[in-house]
């Protein structure tokens, strides 16, 4: 039984289907008199939102596919789930996201489409639990003064942000932080010899030495735009220039980052690669308790072992850093480009190697400076999608 509060949580679960999604159940199965499920929403995933509807009763089941969701409407009656209401659209996301009736929201829909949903919880003053780190990606400034401005709480999802958030100052000060060394396990080509990765399959690709993850969040770790991705998210959560975050490949996954601090101590969080422990620590926050993850075993782990990045191998790392420096359009540029061609990549539309080359191509044609405001956001994320699918349509 939890000890945090006696009042139970009413938490929203944005992509309750996909990996970070089935974790947080599982995770909330284990504190059934802390926390309750409000809503839970998916894309097309009929069967899978239909047995977690049946499992935790949530008030609310939402499907954005209009006709996921009458399907889903109709496997529901007649069960132990008949009185979830279940709604459609991506506006009901943002409902359920922002109900006065939710205290948290998991944001775990991957990619731009987790946006709007996860900005309309920050500026309803929710607790955060960001597992989108496209989000931060697309908006930085404009999601982190939501957050400010609204009295809302973000905790990091990622196992690196989270166990940078753990290994920080109280308070977050950065005085005396000297840099964090973000970690990656360098995927399933850290070795691979990189005259041959013109050939790598879908298959291999989706292929994770470590983590169980889904199909785009797998090719990103392949190509290390997951860990450029999470350069952009970590300058924005830490409020720190990207020159003081440092890559550090780790095969092992055993130490999630590193905080570095001016009088040479060096903070490290570990643990086994799964993501209940960053779910947990979230959902509990100051608090502590049992996520369902075995203890560490040292004697089991053996050895830890460290790698500088080869941006020649990652060429997708290199511009993930270019594109924080270039600005806001650039950013936005390199997440939209990215979704088209890892989507394109799995369609065996353009090779592995054409990734980071169609990116690229899609950063040089995005205007200088930052957008301020939301309109301006979606616009250039818009016209960057549409240059890149011209592009695969012209490969």
């Amino acid at each position: 039984m939890s000890s945090i509060n006696s009042n139970k949580k009413n938490i929203t679960i944005l992509g309750a289907t996909g990996s970070i999604g089935v974790s947080t159940l599982d995770v909330l199965s284990r504190h059934p008199n802390a926390y309750n499920v409000y809503a839970l929403t998916a894309h097309t995933n009929v069967e899978k939102l239909f047995q977690q509807c049946v499992a935790y009763t949530p008030d609310y089941a939402v499907m954005v596919d209009a006709s996921c969701a009458e399907q889903l409407e109709a496997k529901l009656k007649g069960t132990v789930a008949s009185e979830v209401t279940v709604l459609a659209g991506t506006d009901a996301l943002e409902t359920v996201s922002s109900s006065q009736d939710v205290d948290y929201v998991m944001a775990a829909i991957v990619g731009a489409a987790g946006l709007l949903p996860s900005l309309a919880a920050a500026n309803a003053g929710k607790r955060v639990l960001l597992a989108n780190k496209e989000a931060l990606v697309m908006s930085g400034q404009l999601f982190m003064d939501a957050v400010r401005d609204n009295n809302a709480e973000l905790l990091p999802i990622d196992s690196e942000h989270n166990a940078i958030f753990q290994c920080m100052p109280a308070q977050h000060d950065l005085a005396g932080v000297e840099k964090i060394l973000l970690t990656g396990s360098g995927g399933p080509f850290r070795t691979r010899d990189i005259a041959t990765l013109n050939a790598v399959t879908p298959e291999e690709a989706v292929a994770h030495p470590n983590w169980d993850m889904g199909q785009k969040i797998s090719v990103d770790s392949a190509t290390m735009m997951n860990k450029g991705l999470e350069v952009i998210e970590a300058c924005w959560l830490f409020d720190v220039p990207h020159d003081k975050i440092q890559v550090v490949v780790h095969p092992q996954s055993t130490i999630h980052s590193m905080v570095s601090y001016s009088d040479g101590s060096v903070l490290a969080q570990l643990g086994h690669p799964d993501m209940r422990t960053p779910i947990t620590y979230s959902l509990a926050w100051p608090e502590r308790i049992p996520s369902g993850v075995d203890q560490l075993d040292f004697f089991e782990v053996g050895r830890l072992d460290f790698e500088k990045p080869n941006f020649q191998r990652f060429p997708c790392l290199r511009l993930a850093y270019e594109a924080h420096q270039q600005g806001g359009c650039a950013s936005i540029a390199l997440n939209a480009a990215n979704e088209i061609a890892v989507a394109a990549f799995l369609d065996k539309k353009i090779a592995f190697t054409d990734i980071p080359i169609l990116i690229e191509e899609v950063m040089s044609k995005a205007p200088s400076g930052t957008p301020s405001v939301l309109n301006d956001i979606l616009v250039q994320d818009l016209a960057s999608r549409e240059y890149s699918e011209l592009w695969v349509q012209q490969k």
